[in-house]
């Protein structure tokens, strides 16, 4: 009995694909009928596409990446860019924790983790476009 509906099943999509086929007047059409699956830079718009180009020139327009180290300390704060007058920022206080610390970074002076200390600056950043 199974081998009866695995054979109706396989005969329904067979039939279903040929009236999808370019010569079976069909009005349904394949993803893979124009030249395959397409690719993230067939289908990226937007700010997706516009990050996907700057990061094959090398660039980093939105601050994605990890910064440049710093000490983090008043004289030497951690710089956090922002197209914004706040940020939120995540400190990972000790290099083997799994805890991550949240706090609001306004514009102005350094401020200082509540947790470790280490000192982050909020510097103005400008969008790429």
């Amino acid at each position: 009995m199974a081998s009866r509906l695995f054979r109706r099943a396989g005969a329904l999509a067979a039939q279903a694909l040929r009236a999808c086929s370019p010569n079976g007047g069909g009005g349904v059409r394949s993803m893979a009928s124009g030249g395959g699956v397409p690719t993230d830079d067939d289908q990226a718009t937007g700010l997706e596409r516009e990050v996907m180009m700057a990061a094959r020139k090398g660039q980093d327009p939105y601050n994605m990446l990890a910064p440049k180290a710093a000490a983090g300390t008043k004289e030497d704060p951690h710089l956090v860019p922002s197209i914004n007058n706040k940020r939120i920022v995540g400190c990972i206080c000790e290099e083997d924790s799994n805890v991550v610390i949240w706090f609001w970074l306004h514009k102005g002076d350094a401020q200082r983790c509540p947790n470790c200390g280490a000192h982050y600056k909020l510097v103005p950043h400008q969008l790429a476009h």
